[in-house]
């Protein structure tokens, strides 16, 4: 019996991984070309104490190759106390700095909220202050824009690679939530993006009142958006899968931060509106813990050996495939896979629980389910 419990709960998440493996394969690589600018973008950066990052993403920003008079940048300052002031310099972009007008229990949101009330371009494109942008990353979405009709755009986030075991379980964990992101395209199923590389009309913005709705959950100011965008338009939501769109994060230099980030993140599933999203959340959970509770099982000697065997091989093997073909468009290394697929579902699942129940701390502040 205990069993038929477990393998029923591998094959629904197998079965789940492998239409977003089939999802990813579904999505087309935009392929850049020349193209006239014409979107006008407003590059909107909430920040709180970011005197290390910001002048590393403003210099990644001063090398864009799209015209001045086209961008805007909008810096939102939520009551930094790390006293940074952006150096006097012949900047190529306008560049504004605005403090944060908090009306909710997100700083996030409000922060782009207060941005896109002052911004003048038609687009807003949010990105994060520990991020580095490319070149012909607004070329790349123009360009994109331009050839479908669409209000909302995501694109690819990816890790600037460091040495170590806890940067290469980031990356496999931050590689599987791209991959789900990508797949979830593919099948008409979107209800994830990432906030770090996200554009948007200030139209559409409008049309679907923002935020409201979701004010009260700290984080999400990327996937609530997008959820509802999908639920009352779907054919003006895109995914730009291109290289050149791709923006680079930092990764955490603790676990403690890594945990405290991953809560952060999963306390907002509890509000999505997304059917698949819930479903999908709950399908991880519950493969994560079955593996689990097969490895307990299997200790005491209420598991066969070969089934639980069968159980972890199949899992690594159907993760695998979806974190290969991940890292295969990001050009990321997968190390230490095999150790990461063994700590994995018990940092999930203390992660999923904790979300919870629990409280984590963001930027020094303190946030409570």
């Amino acid at each position: 019996m205990l069993e038929l419990i477990l393998g029923t709960v591998f094959l629904i998440y197998i079965l789940f991984i492998g239409q977003l493996i089939y999802g990813f394969n579904r999505m087309k690589r935009f392929p850049k070309k020349e193209f006239t600018p014409k979107t006008s973008f407003t590059i909107v950066v909430p920040f709180r104490n970011e005197k290390e990052n910001l002048p590393n993403l403003l210099h990644s920003i001063s090398l864009l190759n799209y015209p001045k008079e086209l961008v805007e940048i909008i810096l939102v300052d939520d009551d930094s106390d790390d006293s940074w002031k952006m150096e006097n310099g012949r900047w190529k972009f306008e560049i504004r700095i605005i403090k944060n007008i908090r009306k909710s229990n997100s700083p996030k949101k409000d922060a782009i909220e207060t941005a896109i009330q002052v911004a003048k371009n038609d687009w807003i494109i949010t990105t994060d202050a520990d991020c580095l942008v490319q070149k012909d990353w607004l070329t790349t979405f123009d360009q994109y824009i331009q050839e479908n009709e669409v209000e909302m755009v995501a694109s690819g986030v990816c890790y600037v690679p460091k040495n170590g075991f806890l940067s290469a379980f980031q990356n496999l964990d931050f590689l599987s939530l791209q991959g789900a992101t990508i797949g979830s395209f593919g099948i008409d199923k979107a209800f994830m993006c990432n906030g770090a590389n996200f554009a948007y009309s200030k139209h559409f913005f409008k049309e679907l009142n923002g935020f409201q709705g979701n004010e009260t959950i700290a984080s999400g100011d990327d996937v609530f958006l997008l959820q509802k965008a999908v639920s009352v338009s779907p054919e003006k939501v895109g995914f730009l899968l291109a290289k050149e769109s791709i923006v680079a994060t930092k990764v955490l230099e603790t676990w403690t931060e890594l945990f405290q980030q991953r809560i952060r993140w999963a306390s907002k599933s509890t509000g999505y509106s997304s059917v698949y999203g819930k479903l999908l959340a709950l399908v991880v959970f519950g493969g994560n813990l079955a593996w689990i509770m097969s490895f307990l099982l299997w200790l005491i000697g209420l598991l066969d050996q070969n089934i639980f065997m069968l159980f972890v091989a199949l899992k690594f093997l159907i993760d695998f495939i979806l974190l290969f073909k991940t890292a295969n468009f990001f050009k990321a290394k997968l190390q230490y896979v095999l150790a990461s697929s063994l700590l994995y579902p018990f940092f999930s699942v203390s992660v999923a629980m904790y979300s919870l129940f629990g409280k984590y701390t963001w930027k020094g502040r303190n946030f409570r389910k």
